[in-house]
């Protein structure tokens, strides 16, 4: 009997071993939850979720998060296969294309630009709306979307995608009041210590941020699994009253300005 024994969840942007979703997908599984895959069908023809699908006996779903008929069909396809609504809903979609062009913000193509908000916030946004209308988040169900610090502070090098989780954090916001009044689920975001997944590796500067961080950072950065073991906590019971928040899975390196010790 884990943590999430009996509950039923559905977690988007498991790519392979690196994502932050793969985690936090093998996390909810070890916690007694049923978990529903899903990513665009170039992501999986490209990764590796495929494998990670059929050894853990989880169903996978192609969808493209950006658009609604794809959203409405999963959904709908989730339901028939657990039995009912979904307890859990993880967002873990980002890309950027001016990051992986190395455009800076200043030269940023605007058609890669939008297609950055769309992606990796405004797909949120598609998420919990397309979720409403089908009601298919349980009563006190949990839905959580993985951020990072550059949402509200300049950081070098993180263009783009930081006004995309800078959106994506309003989102979460706006729906927490929205599905709170709706049946008490809960919509809250986490924000991780620089990660070497597939979509932090466009960063450019990632090497080197992580090193920073990681000295200034009391505790070290975060690993993957701190993050998904910090999701599986928020899927839980035991965050029932915990909304609208972002929550830090970063070793403190959000709250300090310079760590006793830190070799800079």
């Amino acid at each position: 009997m884990g943590i999430l024994s009996g509950k039923k969840g559905l977690i988007f942007g498991a790519l392979d071993e690196r994502s932050l979703a793969w985690h936090v997908a093998l996390a909810c599984a070890s916690a007694g939850a049923e978990v529903v895959l899903t990513n665009t069908s170039s992501a999986i023809a490209l990764g590796t979720i495929d494998s990670l699908a059929k050894e853990h006996g989880m169903l996978l779903v192609p969808c493209d998060a950006t658009k609604l008929d794809d959203l409405r069909a999963l959904f709908t396809r989730a339901q028939e296969h657990v039995g009912g609504k979904l307890d859990f809903v993880l967002h873990g979609v980002a890309q950027s294309m001016n990051l992986r062009r190395h455009k800076g913000y200043e030269e940023a193509n605007y058609n890669y630009f939008q297609q950055t908000l769309d992606v990796s916030a405004l797909s949120l946004h598609k998420i919990l709306r397309t979720a409403l209308e089908l009601d298919a988040i349980s009563e006190y169900g949990s839905v959580v979307a993985l951020s990072y610090l550059g949402s509200e502070r300049y950081c070098d090098g993180y263009n783009d995608m930081g006004d995309a989780k800078a959106l994506l954090e309003s989102i979460a916001r706006q729906f927490g009041a929205i599905y709170g009044a709706h049946n008490k689920t809960r919509v809250n975001i986490v924000s991780q210590s620089p990660t070497p997944t597939k979509a932090g590796g466009s960063w450019g500067g990632l090497d080197y941020w992580y090193r920073y961080t990681d000295q200034l950072s009391p505790l070290g950065n975060a690993s993957a699994d701190d993050c998904a073991q910090l999701c599986v906590a928020l899927f839980s019971d035991l965050m029932r009253s915990v909304t609208m928040q972002t929550i830090y899975s970063d070793g403190g390196f959000g709250r300090t300005v310079l760590a006793r010790g830190a070799r800079l």
